[in-house]
């Protein structure tokens, strides 16, 4: 008999635009089946109707696929590479820099990159692009009302100057939240913008087939200026970035060749 997931994958993509084909299917089949199972469905086929008809399926299930999972400052070490060792060349004979935080999800690492940014530009000078494929991560996103678990890497200053704590929660300044402009967008379907002079995306193409991986890396570097960077997540080092048109800057740490 033919595995219904097969079908649901076929139909998420006809109705979303979500290919679940690139992702590595035991890892993701074993997250949505548990899913499924939680909700009380016998077969992806029912699984599926009932998310076309309830918005709250639906977006639980753009959560479990897209592993929303943030902090701010995550890997505390790397932010400090990225604003001692590779901000400085980047920022060099310019007053600004377009910066991109690709599959941002609640929003942590984006308003990250605009409050280091924030010790050399203007605030009206720092443009942070951040995207994500889930609605409901962006939603939160632009609520930006945090936990204290969220912040557990924040430094302390910049904890008090951006943060206002309300009850067990934590709301972040508007004058961050300025910095950053959200929209949806899919990496494994819709069009890079290009010009950028830092692309961030950490921890989300583990989930990626090597294939969809490798289409990823050249477009990000298509969308990189010479001398641009990509920083990346822990487990997602690039072992021929040549390839690319990358050459190794710092660990994790990619620039565009000329």
């Amino acid at each position: 008999m033919r595995d219904d997931y097969i079908d649901f994958v076929d139909q998420i993509k006809k109705r979303t635009g979500i290919d679940l084909a690139l992702y590595k299917e035991k890892q993701m089949k074993r997250r949505l089946t548990t899913l499924r199972d939680k909700r009380g469905f016998a077969s992806f086929n029912d699984y599926f109707k009932a998310m076309m008809n309830e918005e709250q399926l639906y977006y639980e299930f753009l959560d479990r696929m897209t592993i929303n999972v943030s902090e701010f400052y995550r890997n505390f070490n790397r932010w400090e590479t990225f604003r001692t060792k590779i901000l400085p060349s980047l920022m060099e004979g310019k007053k600004s820099l377009k910066v991109w935080s690709a599959a941002c999800s609640t929003g942590e690492e984006p308003y990250t990159i605009a409050m280091i940014l924030s010790d050399y530009f203007p605030l009206k000078d720092i443009t942070v692009h951040a995207t994500d494929i889930d609605d409901q991560a962006l939603n939160r996103a632009q609520e930006a009302v945090y936990p204290e678990r969220s912040l557990k890497e924040m430094p302390k200053d910049k904890k008090d100057k951006f943060f206002t704590k309300r009850g067990d929660f934590y709301v972040l300044s508007d004058d961050i939240k300025r910095c950053v402009q959200f929209s949806k967008h899919n990496l494994l379907a819709d069009r890079y913008k290009s010009k950028y002079d830092l692309i961030v995306c950490r921890n989300v193409l583990i989930y990626f087939t090597e294939e969809a991986k490798s289409q990823v890396y050249d477009w990000f570097s298509q969308s990189l200026v010479p001398g641009g960077v990509l920083f990346v997540g822990s487990t997602e080092q690039i072992f021929d970035p040549q390839q690319f048109n990358l050459h190794v800057a710092q660990t994790f740490f990619y620039e565009k060749q000329s």
